[in-house]
């Protein structure tokens, strides 16, 4: 099973073991315990839920808090569910930490991206924007609306508002490094969300192919003779 929840720390730069320096950000992972599997059968579909870090004395709802007495395992703070590469998951009460990835793993990462509160159209979705010289009078502004005889505005065209504290995607993430000592997860690539933000960190869904070798070159006429 390759799926954990995790903590966004921050970034630093590490060395890999071929001389490279790169940036990677350093996601607190696990341990996971494992609260519930789901079947097809009782659920109508399949799914494994986990269970990371120690919640806040008396932060629980008593529905919450019967879900963890139920399944005889300690509260925790956060239960997510995951549907993919849940094989080999471990009974309820077992952990998941990050010994379920190794270097050169290709993951998904999924996080609430950075709040931007209310934004133009330039910053929320990258207008060009007008002129810049004297008499333009259109600079940053979202220029027009669209039909004017609508008496609406369009559903889905893009102007501006809320940006950001959005459930965002990252894919093909690379795992640089995994220490199982410190429960700690380097990985080379965009993680979404702010520092302490809650990320949940699965095997890739479309990992990058790998080239086939190229074939063997054929012998030339003249270097058969030769022989």
């Amino acid at each position: 099973m390759k799926n954990i929840i995790g903590r966004k720390v921050g970034m630093t730069s590490v060395f890999t073991a071929d001389g490279r320096y790169v940036p990677v950000t350093v996601i607190e992972a696990g341990p996971c315990l494992v609260l519930q599997h789901k079947t097809v059968e009782t659920d109508g579909y399949a799914a494994v839920a986990l269970a990371f870090a120690d919640p806040r004395k008396n932060g629980l709802t008593k529905p919450q808090a019967g879900r963890f007495k139920k399944a005889g395992i300690a509260e925790k703070k956060y239960v997510r569910e995951f549907r993919r590469a849940i094989d080999g998951a471990p009974e309820v009460g077992g952990t998941v930490s990050v010994e379920v990835f190794a270097e050169g793993d290709r993951v998904d990462v999924v996080g609430i991206s950075k709040g931007h509160g209310f934004a133009g159209g330039i910053k929320r979705h990258n207008f060009h924007g007008g002129g810049q010289t004297h008499g333009s009078m259109i600079h940053r502004q979202p220029a027009s609306n669209g039909d004017t005889n609508a008496g609406r505005v369009v559903r889905g065209s893009r102007r501006p508002g809320h940006f950001g504290v959005d459930r965002t995607t990252h894919q093909n993430l690379e795992i640089v490094r995994a220490d199982p000592e410190r429960n700690v997860l380097l990985v080379r690539g965009p993680v979404p969300g702010a520092k302490n933000g809650l990320v949940l960190v699965s095997a890739a869904v479309r990992p990058p192919k790998v080239p086939a070798p190229a074939p063997a070159a054929k012998a030339s006429p003249a270097a058969k003779g030769a022989k």
